[in-house]
């Protein structure tokens, strides 16, 4: 009997193997889920497999408390993170956790990256917001949960549809999207822009952030209700 689960296995195995086509991890780095809000589960990568070596039958389903459905691996160490997020915020169907150098950087330097330039505000009317750095007494409680608290942490007053994208102090960023698929473009577009935001401080240390209403004009032309930018 066909697994009830394929469809969505089948699409968190192709975002998965857009990871390393896109240069966002190597080896066993990162992973992606989709969730099936329907049923309630997502199908998530399993813990320390290749990407090079990953097929649809290894992805793993688990509920959202994290029970497994279906699956003879293990899922990935980062599954409580997703579990966290997708409890926490509706309307995201895939969440992505990449160790994509440029964007790591930025974690690892605990700081947020500022809006440089247009193509920053494109895509976020914000700063990419970095998270705290996790406590002591955190890290001894349960490490993969209280990454999802810290990043809901970062988010209490913020939206996390207009703001899909995160850096965990010291770690590495998480992103998400309606889709899975749209979770790793914005995999790929916060790589881009932590790439670009490191050459621009290169270049100049002192380097002012772009003007509030050219941050609200490049973002509210693509995505505020009179948006005007690409085809109906």
């Amino acid at each position: 009997m066909p697994s009830p689960y394929r469809e969505l296995k089948e699409r968190a195995w192709a975002a998965n193997l857009e990871i390393p086509q896109r240069g966002l991890a190597i080896y066993t780095f990162g992973n992606v889920s989709a969730l099936d809000a329907e049923r309630g589960v997502i199908a998530i990568k399993p813990s320390g497999v290749e990407y090079a070596k990953l097929t649809v039958d290894d992805l793993v389903v688990v509920d959202l408390e994290g029970k497994l459905v279906e699956g003879t691996l293990r899922p990935s160490s980062d599954t409580k993170t997703h579990l966290v997020l997708y409890r926490a915020w509706k309307g995201i169907h895939g969440i992505v956790h990449t160790h994509s150098c440029y964007a790591t950087g930025w974690a690892q330097a605990r700081l947020p990256i500022p809006v440089y330039g247009t193509t920053h505000a494109d895509h976020l009317a914000e700063d990419v917001p970095c998270t705290a750095v996790m406590s002591d007494e955190a890290v001894e409680r349960d490490y993969e949960l209280e990454t999802g608290n810290q990043i809901l942490e970062c988010f209490k007053d913020r939206n996390p549809l207009h703001t899909p994208m995160v850096l965990v102090a010291g770690h590495a960023p998480f992103t998400w999207g309606e889709t899975p698929e749209k979770a790793v473009y914005n995999a790929a577009v916060l790589e881009e822009l932590a790439r670009m935001a490191f050459v621009t401080r290169t270049l100049a240390p002192a380097a002012a952030p772009l003007p509030k209403r050219l941050i609200r004009k490049h973002f509210e032309r693509k995505h505020g209700k009179n948006a005007y930018y690409g085809q109906k």
